[in-house]
């Protein structure tokens, strides 16, 4: 089949100018259907549905097993920490072992093998005899949701065009929220071993689902499989759409990258700068607190004297979704950096608001006052407005613009370097968070977080760069200061 004729014909057929490129990609963006390449974002999702099932599992699983009449499982303080933080430990560990995996053996295979750990993980945790079987349960997940989160937002970036790429990619975030808001949910009613079945159920449609769906054409094409590369896009697209557009410029930017990554193209400004970028979205999205915040939320809402604590765990992770899914829609038409600043002064006020809460609280039980049920509607406040603005810029876009900003040759080990971070600053975070309640007060402790909200502000405004309508070829070569192919 001759492409470059039926590429002519189908956008001479639109009326397109032919030496206009932004007419060229409307006319081939009109074509384009996106059917199937949403029914192989929704198969991939379910690695991050998986995760979040792992993050949400810790809070309600936590005041059961420290009450549980079964003295060999009951966590003590000490043992519960580690039990919702050592999850990060397993993911940091999967973060580096997906950079290698996404590399040597494809992203739709590294995704098909993740969710064997999910699966086992909770099998371990099922049949736990005594808290280290609960613990080494916590880790396998934790490596598989370290293996994921790397993998499904490459997938995905790889898969999809600029026009849809940000609502897709904020997919990878919903779910995730979707996963913990199952969990809050699913935990009103079941207990820890139930609650641990249900969590074995996304990973393995994921297996099941993986099986139909295509590699990414650009990692096939690195690996010199052009025809398969060819019928993947082709699958993506639609058999209608004159993919050689497309094509062309995946093909030149992968044959630019023909070879391997070495230590040496870091001192690359296409390499350094992005993946510099990377790390710090992944610094600045810890240091929120999200993840302790999310462990320990039933912890946080007992502490404020919240009698149905369980209950606004789920109204905490229902807001997560619907924000989610309003980030995802907009995504593509306000544009990455905008959402960002303005998630990071909502997180700012609310901490700050957090930190009033309990300074009030405080200041009221050392003056021996008696009850705080007229303060409890501020920590509520607080905490939905954090979670609105957390779900609306932080949540998903650091996950995306790691997708969307490495070279196809080092996409592979950045991720890794970004997962990595990410889940060690995870990990920091929450097995510190119950000692700097304890050494900077609870105030203390969400005035700081307040503090890197304002620090993610600054450095939005000053390095991040704006990915919406750009095709991943555009971002690397603005990174590298050449013209856009």
């Amino acid at each position: 089949m001759d492409i470059q004729s039926e590429t002519s014909r189908l956008l001479d057929a639109e009326g397109a100018e032919p030496s206009g490129p932004q007419s060229e990609q409307d006319a081939y963006l009109s074509k384009v259907k996106n059917s199937k390449l949403y029914l192989a974002t929704f198969a991939s999702v379910l690695g991050p549905l998986s995760f979040g099932f792992v993050l949400g599992y810790s809070s309600p699983v936590i005041p059961d097993l420290s009450r549980t009449s079964e003295t060999r499982l009951r966590l003590d303080a000490v043992q519960a920490s580690w039990f919702g933080s050592i999850v990060t430990v397993g993911a940091a560990v999967g973060g580096l072992l997906g950079g290698w995996m996404v590399d040597r053996l494809g992203r739709k295979l590294t995704l098909m093998l993740c969710s064997l750990p999910f699966v086992f993980g909770f099998t371990v945790i099922v049949a736990a005899q005594n808290v280290t079987m609960l613990l080494a349960g916590r880790v396998l997940t934790g490596l598989a949701s370290g293996v994921t989160s790397l993998v499904v937002p490459v997938y995905i970036s790889e898969m999809a065009h600029e026009k849809v790429r940000g609502t897709l990619g904020s997919c990878v975030q919903l779910m995730v929220v979707i996963g913990i808001m199952g969990a809050y949910l699913a935990g009103l009613f079941v207990d820890w071993r139930w609650l641990a079945i249900c969590g074995s159920v996304p990973p393995t449609l994921l297996l099941v689902c993986m099986c139909f769906m295509p590699e990414t054409p650009r990692f096939l094409l690195s690996q010199g499989k052009k025809r398969e590369a060819e019928e993947a896009l082709r699958f993506l697209r639609g058999s209608d759409a004159p993919i050689q557009w497309e094509w062309n410029r995946i093909e030149e930017a992968c044959s630019e990258q023909s070879s391997s990554f070495h230590v040496r193209d870091l001192r690359d400004p296409g390499v350094f700068k992005p993946l510099l970028i990377g790390v710090m979205l992944m610094v600045f999205q810890q240091m929120t607190g999200i993840n302790a915040i999310m462990f320990y939320a039933e912890n946080i809402f007992e502490q404020a004297h919240f009698k149905e604590s369980d209950l606004a765990s789920v109204i905490v992770g229902l807001i997560q979704v619907v924000f989610t899914a309003v980030a995802a829609l907009i995504m593509d038409k306000a544009g990455r950096k905008v959402l960002l600043i303005i998630s990071g002064v909502a997180m700012a006020v609310s901490t700050a608001a957090f930190g009033v809460y309990f300074y009030l609280v405080e200041a009221q039980s050392a003056a021996g006052g008696g009850s705080h049920a007229d303060l409890a509607w501020l920590a509520l406040l607080s905490m939905a407005v954090f979670i609105t603005g957390f779900a609306l810029g932080w949540g998903p876009i650091p996950w995306l613009v790691m997708s969307e900003i490495f070279p196809v040759k080092v996409r592979g080990f950045a991720s890794a370097v970004c997962v990595l971070t990410n889940w060690s600053m995870a990990f920091v975070v929450t097995k510190t968070f119950q000692d700097l309640m304890n050494v900077l007060t609870s105030a203390g402790t969400f005035w700081l977080f307040a503090c890197c909200c304002i620090a993610n502000v600054v450095f939005t405004m000053a390095f991040v760069p704006e990915t919406k309508g750009k095709t991943l070829e555009q971002i690397e070569s603005s990174f590298r200061g050449t013209a856009s192919p």
